[in-house]
């Protein structure tokens, strides 16, 4: 991810940004730096599939930055924004494959192999995976936008194109299944 992200902010991301409208070329890149990361992990996380997640995200960006002079701060903030564009890109993507995605992340590995709370962690983390995973695909993708795009309901809402107490309903009843997920699966209370 990092060497395809890097060329789009060296190279493209220079030339881009030589001409900026609505959004001012520090914005821009202070956001590509804060989400990068977060914009990645979430496409990671519905799609499984590292490649496809790379696209997705340097896809967000870009497109982000040509609707940069119909931002509209009213609306939202160009990160809720720029996690809207990653969710219909990556959704975009599993329709096109017209399957469900399947993970393809490993389990984290822990600097000290002989410590218990280590151990626990790389099993709490395996165990949120698996039953994030095991949601249907609309529950996952309301998680992963919460806690990946650190959106409001509101910013939550305006991605997902419905009202904020649907939002925040339909948030409240996904994190209720992963929960029941990860119990029935064994783990121990995650949230």
């Amino acid at each position: 991810m990092v060497g395809r992200l890097l060329s789009f902010s060296g190279r493209d991301r220079a030339s881009a940004l030589s001409a900026a409208g609505g959004i001012e070329e520090a914005t821009f890149e202070a956001l590509f730096r804060s989400a990068a990361g977060d914009v990645h992990a979430y496409a990671i996380s519905l799609l499984g599939d590292r490649s496809a997640a790379e696209d997705v995200t340097s896809l967000a960006f870009e497109r982000l930055y040509r609707s940069r002079s119909r931002l509209d701060r009213r609306r939202g903030t160009p990160r809720a924004l720029l996690f809207a564009i990653a969710r219909n890109a990556a959704l975009d993507e599993l329709r096109r494959r017209s399957r469900q995605p399947q993970s393809e992340l490993g389990v984290q590995e822990a600097d000290d192999h002989d410590s218990e709370a280590a151990l626990e962690d790389v099993e709490r983390w395996a165990t949120v995976r698996d039953a994030l995973a095991a949601l249907p695909l609309r529950e996952r993708e309301v998680v992963l936008l919460k806690f990946h795009g650190e959106l409001s309901h509101g910013e939550l809402a305006r991605a997902l194109g419905i009202s904020e107490s649907n939002a925040a309903t339909r948030l409240h009843r996904a994190l209720t299944r992963l929960r029941q997920e990860c119990h029935s699966m064994g783990g121990q209370e995650v949230a």
